[in-house]
């Protein structure tokens, strides 16, 4: 069960402002040396488009009847109001909108890599080595490659079972596994409602058709679990990282000054929820993760950044199993203590049919290796050639995240 409410976040935060910050908010680069990178890769691509929400749009709610997150409203399971354009999705009221309107927390939507494939494991490899979708150069990943670029180099950290392609490279990275997370088991209250069912209609003709029924679809149940955690990777649960908050914290506040953890568990393509259910569960998850993180950093918070993103997006459109697919733009998170969050950046469009991908996803809009590198530009004051050497081919592209 999370420790994380929304009474942690408001007295957190207060006490941040009682403490001089600016509004939760540091306007200046931290002093050389001083900064923590903190990169956080959700396996399975996460459904963005359930998660920044573009409530404006009616061709969204025409898209995803069974899915949809309600406008902005006085119900508890409403889209929160983020701009007259976007929400988010309401299971993270009590971690993640506290940052939000401490201005800590910006998204940047159609984000991702210009690459056609939709396999989880050939664009999580891409997104780590962040080469673009030509190369075939494996031999370093971007973080490794910008570890290589600090002066002095900074000590770096894998939270992770096996060393991560994105720390491949010259620079000695160790790595320490957390917790792992396994597929979460049925809940008590689908077992209780499917057990209802099967004693309703027992000694009925319809008995075995619907115990046949509930089997199949347990069997189904099974194989989709395995497909998400073998998308995963091996890659800690969104419960896990909350629960690894405070270490992680700990150890970017003494020792390290960037590190990366990957949490799996996001491949939705079966009964994913909407305002509740699976996805919104793991959004919880993670969204108290995150608001631990910055908590247990305490004043280290200021001279922290955070990024969020996964290998795509998913379909715009719901399936026929109340889930969705494999996409392709997804939407970028950057938290901190530096950032100039409280907004929607980089470049958009309206979420309708004529604006889609391939008439299916959310487009790439936004090179996520341009918008880091200009986020490393402003974060570290790296030289022009620096960032082309951590990000070949990716002009920076500042979109004012600093």
């Amino acid at each position: 069960m999370s420790d994380w409410n929304r009474r942690d976040s408001l007295r957190w935060l207060g006490g941040l402002a009682a403490s001089g910050w600016p509004g939760v908010q540091l306007l200046a680069a931290p002093a050389a040396g001083s900064q923590r990178l903190l990169v956080v890769m959700l396996r399975g691509a996460y459904d963005a488009t359930n998660t920044l929400i573009p409530y404006s749009s009616s061709f969204y709610y025409e898209a995803r009847p069974n899915l949809a997150i309600a406008k902005p409203g006085s119900d508890a399971l409403s889209a929160l109001e983020l701009t007259a354009d976007w929400g988010l999705h309401p299971a993270l009221r009590a971690s993640l909108l506290p940052l939000w309107q401490a201005k800590s927390l910006a998204f940047v939507p159609f984000s991702g890599l210009e690459d056609p494939s939709r396999s989880h494991f050939e664009m999580q490899d891409k997104i780590e080595f962040g080469r673009g979708s030509r190369s075939n150069d494996y031999s370093s990943g971007f973080l490794n490659r910008l570890a290589a670029e600090l002066s002095p180099t900074p000590r770096a950290l894998a939270f992770t079972n096996t060393l991560p392609p994105i720390f491949r490279g010259s620079v000695r990275v160790p790595n320490m596994a957390l917790e792992r997370g396994g597929i979460p088991p049925v809940s008590s209250q689908e077992a209780l409602q499917t057990e209802q069912i099967v004693r309703m209609y027992q000694d009925t003709p319809l008995a075995a058709p619907v115990r046949e029924g509930f089997d199949t679809r347990q069997r189904v149940q099974q194989d989709l679990a395995g497909e998400m955690e073998a998308a995963s990777r091996g890659a800690t649960a969104p419960r896990g990282l909350a629960r690894s908050a405070p270490r992680i914290a700990k150890l970017l506040r003494d020792s390290y000054r960037i590190g990366f953890i990957d949490v799996g568990r996001w491949d939705t393509h079966v009964a994913q929820g909407g305002a509740t259910g699976m996805l919104a569960d793991r959004l919880s998850e993670l969204g108290d993760g995150l608001a631990i993180l910055a908590r247990e950093l305490g004043d280290v918070w200021a001279h922290t950044t955070v990024v969020v993103v996964s290998e795509f997006g998913r379909t715009f459109r719901e399936n026929g199993n109340r889930g969705t697919d494999h996409g392709h733009g997804s939407a970028l998170w950057v938290l901190g203590g530096s950032v100039r969050g409280g907004r929607v950046l980089g470049e958009q469009v309206a979420s309708q049919p004529q604006t889609l991908n391939d008439n299916r996803d959310w487009p790439v809009l936004n090179d996520y290796r341009a918008v880091l590198a200009g986020l490393f530009g402003r974060w570290y004051g790296l030289s022009p050639a620096a960032l082309a050497r951590v990000f070949p081919g990716a002009p920076p592209q500042d979109v004012g995240l600093i």
